[in-house]
């Protein structure tokens, strides 16, 4: 479209949408609207493409507000985006001029640690590291981490299921969830506030909005899970002679831990290099000439529990499944650890990046990698691939820099990378959910009967189609 077309759709978004503003104004107030430039002027996520576009962004004080904004927008069929930390991947949270753009920054209210039953009750805009220092005060441990932290809220992480960095021990933010306060397209307030650990009384219904992308609904408050802090961690970077000698590791591990293995996650060779070779900050810890690095975490409680990870990675190197170790001897050394899987952003010195975010068996990561590798390497000139992730939990990222990436090119990458995860029954997607990025290849990983089944939930929930629109799958009737 032209300059002049894409000014002629504002202005026409901008006429609809006029009558719908003084209504928000009276719900929100003045400090709660934002209208024009003071929307387009703001951070617009990681991953966006070209901006924020949208003219209207509504910040609610309430789950009360909340449900008013929701109910005028339903009645007026005009869509709302729900934005929160901005750190997906997928294009969940892009607005275009026509939409509303609903954002929970203001409410950030976490109630007291109840440190009885073990729970945190909070809004759905609190960022995780606020939670986290929440239940640290209270000398408990909320378990779901992720390199988002600072930013990431507590809403959007339920709203895409998010894993991150423990999920080997501790589950996604789906095992990490009592209960949840939603509320629904046309305004209607679903509470489902549970704080049990046993409730079988029905449809547990907060389920059908965790990894929902917003589409069904919009998370208001939460009730998470809290654990045991452990007394200490044991952290060690390995190197690794082959794939197979990683998936034995972390058996043996897990093993020797009694499950209490907290983080496993694997670096090939190439990502190690690009993160330990100036200009990154990091040195290499241990040479760069292995074919895969494994950064383990385990919790420990005392000295008996430390010297059992000690003793399993003497045994494996002994037996050759290690071929060399480092061990951290205190916090600063595991915090520098943590800072060298950390710094994915070295990878963009090389020009633009697609991330992948996959799922699949441990057992067919390494093969699938290099499949992938050697294809891409084959089919353009200077093409680069680095791979890493949480292999404890089977996610792996895939970096792909292609010179001069056009859009054709771009559907030829996609097809390369998750095309062959259909017949290994691996997922697209592993925690950043399917947004607008990822809608052509939901059928790679769910089959027809599961997308209709979505669809029928959708049409049920919002049959006016104005939550998210257009995310995860086309087709319900009122979706734009």
């Amino acid at each position: 479209m032209t300059t002049s077309g894409n000014t002629q759709q504002r202005a026409d978004a901008g006429a609809a949408l006029t009558p719908l503003i003084e209504a928000l104004r009276e719900i929100v107030g003045p400090a709660g609207l934002l209208l024009e430039d003071d929307v387009r002027a703001r951070p617009a996520g990681v991953a966006s493409r070209q901006g924020i576009q949208a003219r209207v962004l509504v910040r609610p004080a309430s789950t009360a507000e909340v449900s008013a904004v929701l109910a005028v927008c339903h009645a007026a069929g005009v869509p709302v985006i729900p934005q929160g930390g901005l750190t997906g991947l997928v294009h969940g949270a892009d607005a275009q001029a026509h939409e509303v753009i609903l954002s929970l920054e203001r409410m950030q209210r976490i109630e007291p640690v109840d440190t009885t039953q073990r729970v945190l009750i909070a809004e759905a805009g609190v960022i995780l590291a606020q939670a986290q220092d929440a239940a640290a005060a209270a000398g408990l441990l909320l378990p779901v981490d992720l390199g988002a932290r600072g930013s990431a809220t507590l809403g959007g992480m339920v709203a895409t299921n998010a894993g991150g960095n423990r999920v080997i021990r501790y589950g996604m933010m789906r095992e990490n969830l009592r209960g949840l306060e939603v509320v629904l397209a046309d305004g209607t307030v679903l509470d489902s506030m549970n704080e049990l650990v046993k409730n079988n009384s029905g449809y547990d219904l907060k389920h059908l909005f965790i990894g929902s992308e917003g589409t069904l609904g919009i998370v208001t408050r939460v009730v998470l899970r809290l654990s045991e802090p452990p007394a200490g961690r044991r952290m060690a970077l390995v190197a690794m002679p082959d794939f197979a000698a990683v998936c034995t590791l972390l058996r043996q591990l897990d093993h020797a831990m009694d499950g209490r293995l907290s983080a496993f996650e694997v670096m090939w060779q190439d990502f190690y290099h690009v993160v330990t070779t100036p200009p990154a900050l990091a040195r290499p810890p241990l040479p760069q000439d292995h074919p895969f690095y494994v950064l383990v975490e385990a919790s420990v409680d005392d000295d008996s529990q430390g010297d059992r990870f000690d003793d399993a990675l003497g045994a494996a190197l002994e037996a050759g499944v290690v071929v060399d170790a480092t061990l951290a001897k205190n916090e600063r050394e595991c915090a520098a650890l943590w800072g060298l899987r950390d710094d994915v952003a070295q990878l963009r010195r090389f020009g633009p990046l697609v991330a992948y975010d996959i799922s699949l068996r441990l057992a067919d990561s390494g093969h699938y990698v290099e499949t992938v590798r050697a294809e891409i390497a084959q089919r353009w000139s200077g093409a680069r691939l680095w791979a890493f992730g949480h292999l404890g939990d089977g996610n792996v990222h895939l970096a792909v820099h292609v010179p001069d990436l056009d859009p054709q090119r771009r559907v030829e990458l996609d097809t390369l990378v998750y095309s062959p995860l259909q017949a290994l029954h691996g997922s697209v997607s592993a925690e950043h959910g399917i947004g607008i990025e990822k809608k052509p290849w939901l059928g790679v990983s769910r089959t027809p009967a599961e997308v209709n089944v979505m669809r029928l939930l959708k049409q049920a929930l919002d049959p006016k189609g104005v939550l998210n629109p257009g995310r995860v799958f086309d087709g319900v009737a009122g979706t734009p």
